[in-house]
């Protein structure tokens, strides 16, 4: 249940999303559907009641902050997407710029560098290149900073952070706007192919059709199952 500004926005909402299914979340502007998400990816908290996640899954969102990332790389930025590899890869940075590498360091790099490689890192400048190509980033912009992108590629290397490292669930609040035909055919074939599980917030029917097999409204402050 979540009340704001003394209306209720939600009321005794009580559901399960199940892995591997892909689900669409729609509804009138204002019903709550961007609060949903928020609600569930834990930016935010309800007024009564809780969410709860697979501890072993692993969450991925479509940041809304066109300007969060601004003083990264958009290669680093799309990494990012994956914050333990993310981590992982400062830190043998660090460790291997280090003029006096002592034993312990040694130690420590290779329990990182066996983490790595659990977690594919030798192949995530592959994946990440295979998204920002897929989206329609140009080549040029790769190893820019993200402040020196136009709006419309920021929003596709943001999506492209969402699509990283093979996350269990990915939430989506329309994420095609800003895309054109091209993209948008490769992110539904890339849903389409995905193995885990998705919500998505979209206005678009098609898009939904090709990706989703099931469907909530969100009306009055209950989602309906369809």
């Amino acid at each position: 249940t979540h009340e704001f500004d003394g209306q209720t926005l939600f009321k005794d909402v009580n559901l399960t999303f199940t892995q591997g299914n892909c689900y669409g979340i729609i509804g009138a502007n204002g019903a709550g559907k961007s609060t949903l998400l928020k609600f569930i990816s834990g930016l935010r908290e309800p007024t009564k009641g809780e969410i709860s996640l697979d501890k072993n899954a692993r969450m991925s969102v479509l940041e809304q902050d066109h300007f969060k990332f601004d003083e990264f790389y958009v290669m680093e930025t799309v990494i990012m997407g994956n914050p333990r590899l993310y981590e992982i890869m400062k830190q043998k940075d660090e460790l291997y710029a280090k003029p006096d590498f002592s034993e312990e360091d040694g130690e420590l790099a290779a329990q990182l560098e066996g983490e790595f490689a659990e977690l594919d890192g030798w192949e995530a400048e592959t994946e990440v290149l295979q998204l920002l190509n897929g989206l329609g980033v140009d080549k040029e912009y790769h190893y820019m900073q993200m402040k020196n992108l136009k709006g419309r590629d920021k929003v596709k290397v943001l999506l492209a952070k969402a699509l990283f490292g093979k996350p269990s669930i990915i939430l989506l609040d329309e994420p095609t706007n800003y895309l054109d035909i091209e993209a948008r055919s490769w992110l539904e074939q890339f849903l389409k192919e995905f193995k885990g599980g998705f919500l998505l917030v979209s206005h678009d029917r098609y898009f939904l059709d090709v990706t989703i097999n099931d469907v909530y409204e969100l009306f009055n402050g209950s989602l309906n199952r369809y």
